[in-house]
């Protein structure tokens, strides 16, 4: 599949290298991009169950499902348009950290987070 602004091995899982992304999901995530209106780089799209930080979990979270990416930011002004923009697009979790937000398209109840 094609997409405007992202090619399929950025989201490869860092540890093993599988990638099950969902096509829909970078659908939208190019769509976000479009709205940002600046560059994103993907730091963790698809993780293994046999990933690092996965391994520990009763039931793989997002990233496992092929249904998440953390986006590094460069500053407040990226990260709040991020954020917006997920919120607008209905993106059904977003993390905000200092140095990438986290979004997915969990289907249960919306939810936003920070890390520690």
């Amino acid at each position: 599949m094609s997409y405007k602004y992202f090619h399929e091995s950025e989201f490869r899982c860092r540890e093993t290298g599988e990638n099950r992304m969902k096509p829909e999901f970078i659908t939208m995530l190019d769509e976000l991009r479009e709205r940002c209106g600046f560059s994103f780089t993907v730091t963790s799209g698809f993780r293994s169950v046999e990933h690092t930080a996965e391994r520990s979990k009763t039931k793989g979270g997002t990233h496992t499902q092929g249904i998440a990416a953390d986006i590094a930011v460069a500053n407040g002004e990226q990260r709040m348009k991020i954020v917006r923009e997920a919120l607008d697009m209905g993106f059904g979790g977003i993390g905000v950290a200092r140095t990438f937000v986290h979004v997915d398209m969990r289907t249960t109840t919306p939810v936003m987070w920070t890390y520690g």
